[in-house]
């Protein structure tokens, strides 16, 4: 019985693994979509989110007849509370990236963003799916420190997310505003979908050492 109840624990604090790779990989097509007006990539990522949502369910499932049946304590409640809360940020991630595939599926055939943004979008997207992949590799190998580390990687993506605005407001913007409202959309889906990445590093964090992240941080000293 304890065997069989342990084998339920790894698999339930595995389960986020899996959903972490398909949720980075839709962002990277999705993003792909968008910038090379792709229906059919972007159709793609609509398609698949079907798994990560069943993954979700099947994980809370488990999770909950878990707590029922055996009332885990200290370590293993952290791995079943935690892994609940992580699949969230996943599923969540899971629709931001689908965001994006839709609003590159509704300016089909036309391309959404333009040209003098497509470098800072592509970066947005690509940092998002790369913040994705860190955080599924640091839940399998238990890394606290990159964990930790993810969030300091994020402040590239809240920069570039500034950077999409002061040009939306330069007084040299010359799209319509349909354009400028699809840019600040897909620049929001990036960075919210890069929180959700943090997140579930933090949720590490706090699975691997019972504290959170905030307190693990050490900021280095002021110079003198």
């Amino acid at each position: 019985m304890r065997v069989a109840y342990h084998e339920e624990l790894t698999s339930i604090r595995d389960g986020p693994v899996e959903m972490a790779h398909l949720v980075g990989s839709a962002m990277g097509r999705a993003t792909s979509a968008l910038l090379n007006a792709d229906l059919q990539l972007a159709e793609s990522v609509l398609s698949a989110d079907a798994r990560v949502d069943n993954l979700q369910r099947d994980l809370e499932n488990r999770a909950v007849t878990v707590l029922a049946r055996q009332q885990p304590v200290a370590t293993e409640l952290r791995v079943v509370v935690t892994s609940l809360r992580m699949s969230a940020d996943l599923e969540r991630g899971g629709d931001l990236a689908q965001h994006v595939a839709k609003l590159a599926r509704l300016r089909y055939p036309e391309h959404a963003v333009p040209h003098d943004l497509r470098r800072t979008i592509l970066e947005m997207g690509q940092l998002a799916q790369r913040l994705m992949a860190q955080a599924a590799e640091v839940l399998f190998t238990q890394d606290v420190a990159a964990a930790l580390q993810l969030e300091k990687d994020d402040d590239r993506m809240d920069e570039l997310h500034r950077m999409t605005f002061q040009h939306l407001m330069d007084e040299r913007w010359q799209h319509h505003v349909e354009t400028a409202v699809d840019v600040t959309l897909a620049g929001r889906y990036c960075e919210r979908f890069a929180d959700h990445a943090v997140s579930v590093a933090r949720g590490l964090v706090y699975l691997v050492t019972g504290e959170r992240a905030d307190e693990l941080i050490t900021e280095p000293p002021a110079s003198a």
